[in-house]
């Protein structure tokens, strides 16, 4: 009598799920490896000290939300850099002299050449308001001042709706930075893996974007996010 090997056996059957989770297991190492890496190079983008911009342009943005964002931008607009200012994202309840008046040294200049923007929520409706503000100026360049973390989500964004225009960068480095490294903040390394995701996010949406995939329509409104009672949200 001929014996047949039954697949259905102990030995059999135990053997068979190591090879795809063997394979998960790779995939999932190469995924971290990868996102390490990506981290990382995010890291060497970022600019650890203040710098002049490499140029003058038409115009400058600050995108609020972080400490001296504003002061700076004022210090730029003063010392010529740009014909006029728009401060992006300014909380509805906050008024053009409520801002004057925590630039003392600054007022005639702000009420000169300085423009409000109310309307921004976050970093994608900061690109769209100011595209509106640069093309009805009819600007070509434009300072871009922000946090030196989120400089790189920026730029993603207003190069996308602004691909004619050239964007000069004007990281503002917090006090925070120059106290003490990054890497020994427990917030402050949360911050950056937190900056890192919306950055590649952002990436992402805008590359599908312009292989005509639109994942959130531009015109669609942002969901609804309660929003701080200062100057604007944090980016």
């Amino acid at each position: 009598m001929t014996t047949q090997f039954d697949d259905r056996s102990p030995k059999a059957v135990w053997r068979a799920p190591r090879r795809p989770l063997r394979a998960l297991a790779i995939g999932l190492l190469g995924v971290v490896l990868v996102a390490a890496l990506g981290f990382v190079w995010f890291l060497s983008k970022l600019r650890y000290a203040e710098s002049p911009p490499e140029q003058r342009a038409d115009g400058i943005v600050v995108l609020t939300g972080g400490s001296s964002r504003v002061s700076d931008a004022m210090d730029l607009l003063a010392a010529g850099y740009g014909k006029r200012l728009l401060i992006s994202g300014v909380h509805p309840t906050i008024a053009a002299s409520d801002i004057s008046r925590s630039l003392q040294e600054s007022q005639a200049l702000f009420h000169c050449c300085v423009d409000l923007d109310h309307s921004a929520v976050n970093t994608r409706s900061n690109a769209a308001g100011t595209r509106r503000w640069v093309h009805e100026r009819g600007f070509k360049s434009l300072i871009v001042v922000t946090s030196n973390y989120h400089m790189p989500r920026a730029i993603v964004e207003l190069s996308h709706v602004m691909p004619d225009v050239t964007l000069v960068p004007f990281a503002v480095i917090s006090d925070r930075w120059r106290d003490e490294p990054w890497w020994t903040s427990g917030a402050t390394m949360r911050l950056l893996l937190s900056e890192y995701v919306k950055y590649l996010a952002t990436r992402l949406r805008v590359r599908l974007a312009d292989l005509g995939i639109e994942l959130m329509p531009e015109d669609q409104p942002p969901a609804a996010t309660p929003r701080r009672p200062a100057t604007a949200q944090a980016n």
